[in-house]
This record gives structure tokens, sequence and C-alpha cells, in this order.
């Protein structure tokens, strides 16, 4: 089982943010790849399906960012041997910039110290960069909605992170 687990913030008033570009990226694999998000389990909204022979499950979990570890843990303690996959944003990178770690530390993001919290550090992670705005406080920029001129920035790196899931997954896809 390959397990792709997009970090964001549940509630429509984030559904545009900065934070939740995970979530973003779940809802473009769920398109691309027809598979529905529609069961409720591990603290998360799911879906399951086969792409290339694989089977795979997309996670949103249900939690605040801050307690993604919660939902990590459960599907890590159903699901022993699956391949986990993170995809969450990342202040310390510039906007639109991808990268790709197998393994690693949580650096500044909460959502990712909360699943390194529960399940240790040997998961993969793709991060989204956002970059900082020095003039807000930080919960204020993650938690505002994209800026306009910021909106085809992100677009193309969803795109660029679920080409790269999707070369992680299946090789050249």
């Amino acid at each position: 089982m390959n397990i792709i687990v997009g970090l964001g913030n549940i509630g429509i008033q984030y559904s545009n943010t900065y934070h939740n570009l995970g979530f973003k990226v779940i809802d473009k694999l769920s398109q691309d790849w027809g598979i529905e998000l529609d069961k409720k389990k591990y603290k998360a909204l799911i879906g399951k399906g086969f792409v290339n022979g694989q089977q795979l499950m997309l996670v949103k979990p249900t939690t605040y960012m801050n307690n993604s570890g919660e939902c990590v843990v459960l599907l890590k303690q159903k699901y022993k041997d699956a391949r986990i996959i993170v995809v969450v944003d990342d202040i310390d990178l510039e906007k639109g910039k991808i990268r790709y770690r197998e393994k690693g530390k949580s650096g500044t993001h909460n959502g990712l110290r909360s699943i390194v919290f529960y399940i240790g550090e040997n998961f993969e992670r793709v991060r989204i960069g956002i970059g900082r705005d020095e003039k807000r406080d930080l919960a204020d920029y993650v938690l505002s909605n994209i800026s306009s001129e910021d909106n085809l920035i992100f677009q193309s790196a969803i795109n660029e992170a679920c080409k790269l899931i999707e070369e992680k997954l299946f090789g050249k896809y």
C-alpha cells in the first residue's frame, strides 16, 4: 500500500490558504487518478484505488495541521509496511520550489513535527515552498488566502508535486 497524505487545515475558511497546499495536491491526484475521497476513517478523509497496478490511498487528515500525527499514526498502525509520502507547505523554501526527501527532520513545520513525534522520521516528504512574508506574523501569513499574484506559481507547483509523486511511485509515468 502506498499512502499519500496531504497536510492542511479542515474548514472552508482555510481551503485556499498557503498552509493547505498539501490538501490541494491530494485533490489534484484524486482527480487525475479517479480516486474519490469518500470515506472518513483514521481521523481523515480517505480514498483508495489502484493506479498502474499499485494500491494507493489518498489522505486528508481531519485534525488541524498541528495534530496531523494523530491521523498518520493510525494509518501506520493499520498498514505497518505501507510507504507513506507526506505533502506539505514549507516557509523555508522559495515560493513554488519543490523539495523531496526520503526521511528527515521536521524543520519548522508543526504538522511534520507532529508526525515525527508519533511515527519517527522514516517517511517520505514532498515540500512545496511558500516563502516567508517578513512583514506579517507567521501564523497570519500561512493561514491567509493565496494572493492572486501567487496563484499561477502555486498551480504550477501543485502540478510539479503531483508529477514528482507519480515518478516516485511509478517511475516514468
